[in-house]
């Protein structure tokens, strides 16, 4: 017994250094304070989502990514040591965008609203996220497949499932936490993979996309809400 403790409180020791050591190999090499430096640091996050866009995560490279900003790479090690700090970084931002969604969805009398009125508000604000992020399949998959990056994905899921459950609550969903919670899963679970899908359609076929994931929704949320006439 002592000895399965001892490796259990080894193997956490080493698992914990392991992040420290990734936390510091992603973070940058000096935090941008004077406007034009937090302006560079901009630049060489959108220059990579472009280029993530054109080449792919595995051709992605730090080489690449200073031509396409036009600085040599000696001046964007000054900013970030790799490549993987840089879709760190870029991830960060998105997540930021995310919250702040999911702050105005809550600002929003929830309560008080028709599910009718509420999921297409949602949807549509949460979807504007996505769109608006480069290359934001691939950022995701780096997120979930990259060790450097799979904090980020976590961070995600956490954020979404914890606050949309509060949503729920709010909506009339009167179960535990933790069933608000497996509803908030499947909600982030349904609403992510789709909404990878509709930012790479156009027109009509994203309309209908779109409204089918309102419906698939609809009918989900309406079996946990309580009857309007009782």
């Amino acid at each position: 017994m002592k000895d399965t403790k001892a490796d259990s409180k080894a193997q956490a020791v080493s698992q914990a250094v392991r992040r420290k050591k990734q936390t510091q190999s992603l973070a940058p090499r000096n935090a941008p304070v004077q406007d034009r430096s937090k302006q560079r640091s901009r630049q060489i996050i959108d220059a990579t989502g472009e280029l993530l866009e054109e080449v792919g995560l595995d051709d992605l490279n730090t080489i690449l990514i200073a031509k396409a900003v036009g600085i040599s790479v000696g001046s964007l090690y000054h900013y970030f040591p790799n490549k993987h700090a840089i879709l760190h970084a870029m991830g960060t931002r998105w997540l930021e965008q995310v919250e702040a969604a999911l702050d105005e969805i809550a600002s929003w009398p929830v309560e008080t609203m028709p599910l009718s009125e509420l999921l297409p508000k949602m949807l549509k604000i949460k979807l504007g996220v996505y769109r608006r992020q480069k290359a934001i399949l691939t950022l995701v998959q780096a997120m979930f497949s990259v060790p450097e990056l799979r904090e980020l994905d976590e961070r995600h899921d956490e954020l979404e499932i914890s606050r949309m459950a509060e949503v729920f609550q709010r909506m009339g969903v009167n179960r535990h936490i933790r069933e608000r919670e497996r509803l908030g899963r499947l909600y982030l679970e349904v609403t992510h993979s789709v909404f990878l899908v509709v930012v790479n359609q156009k027109g009509d076929r994203a309309k209908r996309t779109l409204a089918d994931l309102e419906s698939m929704l609809s009918n989900l949320l309406q079996g946990y809400l309580p009857d309007p006439d009782d």
